[in-house]
């Protein structure tokens, strides 16, 4: 059978361990290299990268289309999504389906049941890289394999990457590469697996959902609202994860102003009333 994500051998891949290796020794260099220019710039390519790219465009967007938008921006989002050395789109959005399909069963890419470090990371440093596999990753997100961009993009994810880190050293220096680079690409990397990791492990859970997935607060901050695990895959297509007024959720807020701007269009939100659904104490 051809190897997925799903039966992967547990065998280093070095390529992923060295690139990984390096960002981290870059971000652990920037505190020497501070300026205040290359902190905002980093900030800012931070919201892009995260809200934008993996948020609106990887996760709500094209992984559960939770919402429409306009074809060049989606492609935008797309491309702010690679933006975060998370892989190419047919990629991630591939993987991370496979996850809800057996999310913490066997087959799962990246459950703590196999391990807190396995699912954070281990899970890509571990076993055959398939972040531009687009042949295999296909048969996970046939409707994006469909579109000669995706397909294009899923093959040169690390471009986009590549060239802004050329412009981040041109326009302001090591400065601005090790900030808006390295330390901006490295807590954006720990943040997104968080979601893989910590809200499988810690948190609330307000669904009783067959999985162990979980609200965690300290995530949702890290990742614009990503955290509100459980009421996500209680509600997969709802591009609302946080469903009360306390969960805090910047993606959502920015999708409802596209909304009312006329935008984005076919926005799917969860329905339900607090007071019917079951509940666990929080872990």
């Amino acid at each position: 059978m051809t190897e997925t994500p799903a039966n992967a051998k547990r065998q280093v891949n070095w390529l992923t361990a060295i690139v990984l290796f390096l960002l981290h020794a870059g971000a652990l260099a920037a505190p020497f290299f501070f300026t205040w220019g290359a902190l905002i710039t980093a900030a800012a390519m931070y919201w892009v990268c995260i809200s934008w790219g993996i948020g609106m465009g990887y996760h709500r967007l094209l992984t559960h289309r939770g919402y429409r938008i306009w074809k060049p921006l989606e492609y935008f989002l797309a491309i702010c999504g690679t933006m975060t050395l998370e892989g190419g789109p047919i990629f991630w959005v591939g993987t991370h389906r496979i996850h809800h399909q057996l999310s913490d069963r066997e087959g799962d890419p990246h459950s703590p049941n196999d391990g807190a470090f396995w699912s954070h990371m281990g899970w890509l440093l571990y076993g055959p890289s398939l972040h531009n596999n687009t042949q295999l990753m296909s048969k996970y997100a046939p409707d994006m394999a469909r579109e000669p961009f995706y397909r294009l993009l899923n093959k040169w994810h690390w471009v986009p990457l590549t060239l802004s880190g050329i412009v981040l050293l041109a326009a302001g220096g090591w400065s601005y590469l090790l900030w808006a680079g390295c330390v901006r690409v490295v807590i954006g990397l720990h943040s997104t697996w968080l979601v893989n990791s910590a809200t499988h492990i810690w948190g609330s859970r307000r669904f009783l959902t067959r999985d162990n997935s979980r609200n965690n607060w300290w995530v949702a901050l890290m990742t614009f609202g990503e955290g509100w695990h459980n009421n996500h895959h209680a509600h997969p297509a709802s591009s609302r994860h946080g469903l009360t007024w306390y969960e805090l959720d910047l993606t959502w807020i920015q999708i409802r102003v596209l909304k009312f701007l006329g935008i984005v269009r076919n926005v799917q939100v969860a329905k339900w009333r607090h007071e019917e659904q079951p509940q666990e104490e929080a872990a």
